[in-house]
């Protein structure tokens, strides 16, 4: 007997928990009144989802009487979400509000390589220049990229630093800056010095080892360096980074931005100053240098202002002076006046 009733209360507790469930739908229309079809439906903290058909209509069944959050989004409109209490078939007339769409910066096609591409590249991401920003120059940042080599005169990856990718020297890398060529126009070189903790401004960097894709001619010929500055901050932040490392090696950067003033306009600016004795005597530097980036995002168009600027003192480290050259003349050296440690001609 006592088995018959417990069959009989396990199919009564059935047969009531079908009546406990209930369901759940709406259509989802723009604040102008049309009805959105492919928005997403999602009830938060599950795996159920939809998404509404051609009428903006979407429907949950047989959903238990609770609590739900339920989560709506539709690209151009702003993400909502909805408290809802179910204890029977409820129908909902959920409005979305419109909203601009802010992407990232476009990157013009003819200066970067896709997959697709037949060319050898590799690409840095924010990420990781963040994990090799210690202060040293760009060549030091890149300098676990494949077919790279890099050389510095102070001994420390400061200062006077340049590389090397498959065996072509500077004056046959071109490098551009958000599309624009950075090489000197007579040697056809660029001079890392002068752009000291640049690292701190970049969002990504693609590496073209040999023949681009670049429209900026023979300078080409070795490699290919392009670099994408900082790209859009929705939210206002400053940050202080500060660094330490031997032979008196110190990296201080201050980073501040203005978020997206208005849904329309972006200040973002860093100032560094980068200082180092270096491993060789006479090879210390002090290095100084600043950045402003201002952007406008329309609804259509994007326009960018940036400003970079370095200044640099650093030693003669690179040019070093033959024992015959200071036992006949202490006076001069092939780069010009000579003193001793005591300051002596």
């Amino acid at each position: 007997m006592k088995k018959v009733l417990l069959f009989l209360s396990a199919c009564l507790c059935t047969y009531l928990s079908s009546f406990s469930q209930s369901t759940l739908s709406g259509t989802v229309k723009g604040n102008d009144g049309t009805l959105l079809t492919g928005a997403t439906v999602a009830i938060e903290k599950s795996y159920l989802g939809t998404v509404t058909d051609l009428n903006g209509h979407f429907s949950f069944q047989r959903l238990k009487n609770k609590t739900y959050q339920l989560k709506i989004s539709y690209l151009g409109f702003k993400t909502q979400v909805e408290s809802v209490e179910l204890n029977g078939d409820k129908h909902l007339d959920i409005v979305l509000r419109a909203q601009d769409v802010i992407t990232d910066e476009v990157v013009v096609s003819a200066t970067r390589a896709s997959a697709k591409d037949p060319f050898s590249f590799s690409e840095v991401d924010k990420e990781a220049i963040r994990q090799q920003n210690t202060g040293k120059d760009m060549p030091y940042v890149l300098n676990l990229t494949p077919s790279l080599v890099t050389t510095s005169d102070a001994g420390t990856g400061v200062g006077s630093t340049t590389f090397r990718v498959r065996g072509s020297d500077l004056s046959r890398i071109n490098v551009t800056i958000n599309g624009v060529p950075l090489n000197e126009s007579e040697s056809q070189e660029v001079w890392w010095v002068d752009l000291p903790d640049f690292a701190s401004s970049v969002d990504n960097i693609q590496i073209q080892r040999g023949v681009g894709t670049s429209t900026n001619g023979a300078g080409a010929f070795g490699a290919t360096l392009n670099f994408k500055t900082s790209s859009l901050n929705k939210d206002a932040y400053a940050e202080l980074n500060s660094t330490a490392g031997s032979f008196n090696t110190f990296k201080n950067t201050i980073n501040v931005g203005t978020g997206l003033m208005h849904d329309r306009f972006t200040l973002d600016a860093r100032l560094s100053q980068i200082t180092s004795d270096g491993y060789m005597k006479n090879s210390g530097t002090d290095l100084k240098s600043f950045a402003l980036i201002g952007g406008y995002y329309g609804k259509k168009t994007i326009v960018k202002a940036s400003i970079f600027s370095g200044q640099e003192k650093t030693h003669l480290a690179w040019d070093g002076v033959p024992g015959d050259k200071l036992a006949s003349d202490r006076r001069y050296n092939g780069l010009g006046l000579y003193e001793d440690q005591n300051g002596q001609e």
